[in-house]
């Protein structure tokens, strides 16, 4: 059980777990059901039940990081041999996403996942990156990449590739007790590709400025109401709504769903910001936030829209890295956000790294934490335009 839901149990009180498991038809029965196995089926039958290249390729590349997990990626197959990766204009996040940025790096992590995965069955994937221009100033249905997978003798797998089923965003505190050792660092650093730069905050007083300017943007956010309630009308309760819209925030697992079938735990009081709910939400952010054993963050020179897809082909590697070397990573976007009432903290995360001058596209804390279970994921089938 993740330490965050222990402590949320232990704030909201464990009366409401026992009335609402006891109201739902048995306490042991309820939280042995609760699993959401018909979401979480998609990071268990990856690279299955298909005779198709490209769609076992795909069927890895759906499981890739990406914001809020909206999970906004669509594929046209091409041929026999291609496909075109496009995109939900309905799974955008306008308040806290107004130009797509993050976005677009979600699909940057899928086009490296799908990479890896034909590599290992030694296919090259030629990659096109936006071949009808790239959409300025918003995401406005042109293409994001043209690709042909072809056998080439000369593809090697990518080591990192095995990692992929431990990949995780770890959205729980880390031990303070256990610092990062310089050389996981630079196994992070090594990571990066042409144009992209890959840097770290290791010296205790850099990690701990870099927490009090993350905890503060996070408050801009929770505090700044369309910015907080849409990260709110995303989440999905218990196990029902979770399969049946298997994107979005989980807030899954029998303590959460046992509280908000008590009542304790639902969207109406989490969206009140003068709630119980709201207020013990924030505690246990800050004290995740406050956890960072490190940091790691991914820049760029400039801000297009190409660089940003380069920026997530990185970025899931760093993930990969950090499983290969047995810590955590929880992305901190907050501050990299560019909605008005961010810009001072944009600015200041960019003083701060030193990269005054460059686009920093990626931060996230590092260290060691618990086991999580992977984030639901729509099946393969649900992404293609037939």
């Amino acid at each position: 059980m993740p330490q965050t839901r222990r402590r949320f149990l232990r704030i909201a009180g464990t009366s409401g777990l026992v009335l609402a498991a006891t109201a739902i038809g048995g306490g042991a029965a309820f939280v042995a059901t609760r699993r959401p196995d018909k979401a979480l089926a998609p990071w268990e039958t990856a690279g299955q039940a298909y005779d198709d290249p490209r769609l076992r390729a795909l069927s890895y590349a759906i499981l890739a990081p990406n914001p809020h997990n909206m999970q906004p990626w669509m594929v046209q197959l091409d041929g026999d041999d291609g496909f075109t990766l496009l995109y939900d204009l309905d799974r955008m996040l306008p308040e806290t996403d107004p130009f797509n940025r993050q976005i677009v790096i979600g699909l940057g992590c899928f086009l490296e996942i799908m990479r890896m995965a034909a590599a290992a069955e030694g296919l090259r994937a030629d990659i096109q990156l936006f071949p009808d221009g790239e959409p300025e100033p918003l995401l406005d249905g042109r293409p994001v990449a043209r690709v042909r997978l072809m056998r080439d003798g000369d593809v090697a797998p990518d080591p990192l590739f095995a990692h992929l089923f431990d990949r995780r965003s770890t959205k729980e505190a880390f031990d303070t007790s256990r610092p990062v050792a310089r050389e996981i660092f630079a196994q992070l650093e090594a990571v990066a590709g042409d144009g992209v730069a890959v840097g770290t905050l290791q010296h205790a007083d850099e990690i701990a400025a870099m927490r009090e300017l993350t905890w503060q943007a996070h408050m801009i956010e929770v505090e700044t109401p369309r910015t907080y309630l849409e990260s709110v009308e995303v989440m999905r309760f218990g196990k029902a709504e979770i399969e049946a819209s298997p994107d979005g925030i989980d807030m899954g697992g029998p303590l959460l769903e046992a509280l908000n079938h008590a009542g304790i735990l639902t969207r109406k009081s989490l969206s009140n910001m003068t709630s119980s709910s709201y207020q013990q939400g924030v505690e246990l952010y800050r004290r995740i936030i406050h956890s960072a054993m490190g940091y790691v963050f991914v820049s760029t020179q400039n801000n297009s829209r190409t660089e940003q897809i380069a920026a997530g082909r990185d970025w899931v590697r760093i993930n990969l890295s950090a499983v290969q070397q047995g810590i955590c990573v929880h992305p901190l976007s907050q501050a990299l956000q560019e909605y008005k009432e961010m810009h001072a903290k944009l600015d200041d995360v960019h003083e701060m790294l030193g990269q005054r001058g460059r686009r920093v596209q990626m931060l996230a804390r590092v260290g060691y934490g618990p086991a999580v279970s992977p984030s639901p994921r729509w099946d393969l089938k649900h992404k293609l335009i037939l």
